[in-house]
């Protein structure tokens, strides 16, 4: 499952058993990636806060499945083969069409996303895979660009900190050797109104 001690919903106590409880899914499932959390719980709380808030808002303009796609995109840039199983699940379902999911996962795997979105989605793809690969190297003109396609600066900052979010849970995954042993792939928060609501579906 990880490379370091993980601490399953079974033997969870106190504070992390707290967590657990909010944020279990079918049969108890704790994702790997947020159960690797379980010897400093508090990270955990701040994982699943900037992952709901990111991804799973009420206030977010973009359709989920467009987010779900940038962090496919994102998590296959970075190779965390962890991220991108589980999220390109999670676009596919909200999509709810597997024809359209699985042209998307191709232009994904051969960087052609130019042919199944639209001017505003692929400009806001490249960004992505500049923020990933070259975030030194963005400047104003490449937020610029952005606004001639017709996309406000609220949109720019809930992709930015999609994407950004992206690039952390990979990084943990990666770092600390997380797989998908014994998951169902795709679960997400779905009661958007409430923010303290994690528990996965």
């Amino acid at each position: 499952m990880s490379w370091i001690k993980v601490i399953p919903f079974e033997e969870a106590t106190g504070k992390l058993r707290t967590i657990y409880e909010k944020i279990k899914g079918p049969n108890g499932q704790i994702d790997n990636v947020l159960s690797i959390h379980s010897l400093r719980p508090h990270t955990l709380t701040g994982h699943m806060s900037i992952y709901k808030n990111t991804l799973h808002h009420a206030n977010n303009t973009f359709p989920n499945w467009f987010l779900e796609l940038l962090g496919t995109y994102t998590s296959y840039i970075n190779k965390c083969d962890y991220c991108y199983l589980h999220h390109f699940s999670g676009m596919k379902r909200f999509l709810q069409n597997d024809s359209k999911a699985a042209q998307i996962q191709q232009c994904i795997e051969q960087d052609t996303l130019h042919k199944v979105l639209d001017d505003k989605q692929l400009a806001l793809s490249n960004y992505a895979k500049k923020l990933t690969l070259q975030a030194s190297e963005i400047n104003k003109s490449d937020i610029d660009l952005l606004k001639e396609k017709g996309i406000s600066d609220g949109e720019i900052l809930e992709v930015n900190q999609v994407v950004s979010y992206f690039n952390y849970a990979n990084r943990t995954v990666l770092g600390l050797g997380v797989n998908t042993d014994n998951e169902i792939l795709g679960l997400s928060p779905m009661n958007k109104d409430d923010e303290d609501s994690w528990s996965h579906h």
